[in-house]
């Protein structure tokens, strides 16, 4: 099963706004006419509960939506794009790749988060227009997509789940209890990924997984560790196989406890069951009561099974729907409304770097992004850019920092002379 990939997302870019004013017969000096861009494409993750792996990720990783459209005459405001949707299975977390941050945790049918929002679109000429400026020659492009990496990792959503040593009989067990059919073997790591089983009972279901057998070191990835282990986070109950036939039961028993509780201190709180494996072998039955009287001195009743010769293996599922019966009803789902892209507060913040000799280069989300939506080519954008870089305080940080006219200024892609 693949449980953890990397992608690339990115929002479409707002569309330009227009330049244009109005003309008509009889009207030789039509007023500012130019419509706003539309707004680019949100990027969101959707639940689909058909979807069980992240297998489509291996095929295609980057993902981009449009951009919305031009603006275009008579006021018009293109088109915006729409979103672009995502589908991912039950149970993905979505990080920050860079920074590890949860973004969401997708659990329930049509769960959605927006992972990042369309930029916005560029304002036409029309709303520039004023009493001092009623033909105006500036409007905006399009503000630019937000692109980052995201860290996609799915964990299962089972009602139960099966942990032990490896080869504690895990397989085998969920194969007599259930619908599943895993690939069982007697030799340690046959199961290298989880197994999704579905135990009825009477007119009652839930679903168990095997959970691939744990070793020492599990909760530092040893032994594909962490791949194993963030399958039983979202389990409510888990079922501890002691392997009948291990040379050391209770060191099997009190390793994996510790394994758990490295990886996740509320792991070792979730209720257990626990069953001692194997009684079909006479190794094991002579074993049991060894191991019977030293769990019951620690306050646990185990249960002898044998998964062969079906021992004892109704009254577990009995125990295990009366214990599920017991717990307190889950917390109401709730679907992530986060914005996932907010405006920090270093948005607004710059650095200025001199490079060499009359060159200079200024830094930051805010004004990078001021210059990609100017129009260059027109005097009175180039003169707005001049008072968003004096509100900002870049001006008087380069005058600070020695600039002088003539000196090259670099901002994002975007080389310019400095002038007064």
């Amino acid at each position: 099963m693949l449980d953890e990939v990397k992608i690339y997302v990115r929002s479409g870019d707002g569309g330009d706004g227009l330049i244009a004013f109005h003309r008509e017969k009889f009207v030789p000096r039509g007023g500012p006419s130019g419509g706003d861009g539309g707004n680019g494409g949100d990027v969101i993750f959707k639940v689909n509960p058909k979807i069980n792996t992240l297998a489509t990720f291996q095929r295609r990783i980057h993902f981009k939506a449009d951009s919305g459209v031009k603006g275009r005459p008579k006021h018009q405001t293109g088109a915006s794009a729409k979103p672009l949707a995502v589908e991912v299975p039950p149970g993905t977390v979505v990080r920050d790749a860079e920074t590890g941050a949860l973004l969401a945790d997708l659990v329930y049918a049509d769960d959605q988060v927006t992972v990042v929002h369309g930029g916005r679109g560029g304002r036409g000429n029309a709303r520039f227009a004023n009493a001092a400026n009623q033909a105006p020659r500036v409007a905006e492009k399009g503000e630019p997509g937000i692109e980052r990496w995201l860290t996609l990792e799915l964990k299962l959503i089972a009602d139960v789940g099966l942990v032990g040593v490896p080869n504690a009989g895990k397989s085998t067990l969920l194969s007599v209890i259930s619908n599943a059919r895993p690939k069982i073997a007697d030799y340690p790591f046959t199961t290298l990924e989880p197994n999704l089983g579905v135990v009825l009972l009477d007119d009652r279901d839930m679903v168990v997984a095997d959970i691939p057998g744990l070793i020492e070191g599990a909760h530092l990835g040893v032994g594909l560790g962490h791949a194993f282990l963030r399958h039983v986070q979202r389990t409510k109950i888990l079922v501890h196989l002691i392997n009948g036939d291990s040379e050391s039961p209770l060191a099997d028993y009190s390793q994996i406890n510790s394994e758990l509780a490295l990886y996740d201190e509320q792991l070792a709180e979730k209720p257990q069951i626990v069953v001692f494996t194997k009684m079909d072998l006479p190794t094991a039955q002579a074993k049991w009561p060894e191991v019977q009287a030293a769990l019951q001195q620690r306050g646990i009743e185990a249960m002898a099974i044998s998964a062969a010769t079906r021992e004892n293996v109704r009254p577990l599922i009995q125990q295990l729907f009366a214990l599920m019966d017991s717990l307190p009803p889950p917390a109401p789902a709730v679907a992530p409304e986060m914005p996932v892209y907010e405006i920090p507060e270093d948005e607004f913040a710059f650095t200025i770097e001199k490079e060499g000799e009359g060159v200079f280069r200024v830094s930051g989300k805010r004004i990078e992004r001021a210059a990609q939506m100017t129009y260059w080519d027109y005097e009175d954008a180039v003169l707005r850019f001049q008072r968003i870089l004096e509100t900002l305080g870049v001006s008087a940080a380069l005058e600070k920092a020695g600039v002088q006219v003539g000196d090259t200024v670099f901002i994002g892609d975007f080389e310019l002379e400095w002038s007064e």
